[in-house]
Order: C-alpha cells, then sequence, then structure tokens
C-alpha cells in the first residue's frame, strides 16, 4: 500500500500541467502535494523541506530536470528521494539519458492517472519509503 501521508514535489514550467499532475496525484490519494516551475526553485524546496516524491518534467528553463535529477543524486540528502520523470520525451536515447542519471521511473505525456499509479507503485517495490509504515 502507497504512502499517502508523504508529500510529492511536482516539478513543470507549465501551470496547467503541475495543476493535471496534481489532480491526478490527488486521484490515486496523496493529498501533500508541492509545485515549483523548474529545476532551481525545486532544489530549493528539497533543501527546505522534506519529500517522499518528486515529479519532474524534463524540458524547463533555467534548469532543467535531466539537470535537476543529475543534483538530487549527487546530494547526500536528497539522492534517496523517488524521482519519477513526466515528459513528452520519449526517444530511446532520451530515456537511456534518464535512467543513467538515476531516475526510478520515466512516464511520456499524455497519460492517466492508472499509468501514473502502476509507475509509483513500481518504483515503492524498490523503494520502500514510498509504502506505508
Amino acid at each position: 500500500m502507497l504512502n499517502f501521508g508523504i508529500k510529492v514535489l511536482v516539478v513543470d514550467d507549465f501551470p496547467t500541467m503541475r495543476r493535471i499532475i496534481k489532480n491526478l496525484l490527488k486521484q490515486i490519494g496523496f493529498e501533500h502535494i508541492e509545485e515549483a516551475e523548474n529545476g532551481t526553485q525545486a532544489l530549493n524546496k528539497l533543501k527546505n523541506d522534506s519529500f517522499g516524491l518528486v515529479v519532474s518534467d524534463w524540458n524547463m528553463p533555467e534548469m532543467n530536470g535531466i539537470t535537476f535529477l543529475r543534483n538530487t543524486r549527487q546530494s547526500e540528502d536528497f539522492k534517496g528521494i523517488p524521482f519519477l520523470m513526466v515528459t513528452a520525451e520519449a526517444e530511446k536515447e532520451k530515456v537511456i539519458e534518464a535512467i543513467k542519471a538515476g531516475v526510478d521511473s520515466y512516464v511520456v505525456k499524455p497519460f492517466t492517472s492508472e499509468i501514473l499509479k502502476v509507475k509509483i507503485e513500481k518504483i515503492a517495490e524498490k523503494k520502500k519509503s514510498l509504502l506505508s509504515p
């Protein structure tokens, strides 16, 4: 069973996409959801709060999702946070790049709450922090 009490950080430069992802996460059962517009903002939020899951877009200004992912994986404080990349980038090279950078899972837009839930459950099998205590 997923731990719906964790805080989720949704990172996307488009407010509409953040709202859609937030609504899908709420449909799944997550209640504590914060937003950031880019990787720079997201890193600052990670430094000031604790999150149990990051759902990030790839293409963003200032700091894109892959750079944000690399920064989280290089940090002792954040490297264990489950990270789900949500993007329109479906090319195999991009997926491989994200896997090499340490992404836990990858979803190509558009997607449903069911697809999102399956991806998060798969991450939870590896990262027990996503499961209910």
